[in-house]
């Protein structure tokens, strides 16, 4: 996989590049016909959901501070609000499930049988119970992992992960030394 190109003020900032002059103008005019000049801007069914509307916020300020809070990121960064919120609600069912559970084995052990058979029954039903359960659980489960890689998908292309926002960061420059200055400074201490 190919690395994304840099932007322009990352490559004046490395002060090396094979590009001309005029290709980096024409890069940044470029990239400043990309920008719409307006902010995120969230959307009703995120602002409804409230941890889906704190996560916007908090996304919408870390865009800010970076320089990315463009409109054209409105629709992937409310997506991601909300597949956040969504995970949320997905793990809270699961652990509702998993407290139903333990309620179930508790009173099972309090449940009174009049003979073996019934007891059996009760046994037979109580597996079933719990194994359906257990299936819904692993059905959250799978769920909330296709919402995360999608989240992180969005991450990765939106300078939300520390490699990605780290392929954005200029290399430091060589600090060389200028060759004829040290000759002529080398020249003035021999004096």
């Amino acid at each position: 996989m190919s690395r994304p190109p840099k932007p322009a003020a990352v490559i004046k900032s490395e002060k090396k590049s094979h590009r001309t002059k005029a290709e980096l103008e024409a890069r940044e005019k470029s990239e400043k016909a990309l920008k719409s000049g307006k902010p995120i801007s969230e959307r009703p069914e995120v602002k409804e959901n409230a941890a889906a509307h704190k996560e916007f916020l908090r996304v919408r300020a870390e865009m800010k501070k970076i320089e990315k809070d463009d409109a054209l990121y409105t629709a992937v960064i409310n997506r991601y609000c909300q597949l956040y919120a969504e995970c949320r609600e997905y793990e809270q069912l699961r652990n509702d499930v998993m407290k139903l559970i333990a309620e179930m084995r508790d009173n099972f052990g309090n449940i009174k049988h009049s003979s073996a058979k019934a007891k059996s029954d009760a046994m037979i039903k109580f597996i079933s119970a719990i194994d359906k359960l257990v299936r819904q659980i692993a059905a959250y489960d799978s769920v909330v992992m296709s919402k995360r890689k999608m989240m992180f998908d969005i991450e990765k292309e939106n300078v939300m992960t520390v490699s990605s926002a780290l392929r954005s960061i200029p290399k430091a420059p060589d600090e060389k030394e200028n060759e004829l200055l040290k000759a002529l400074m080398d020249d003035n201490e021999e004096e």
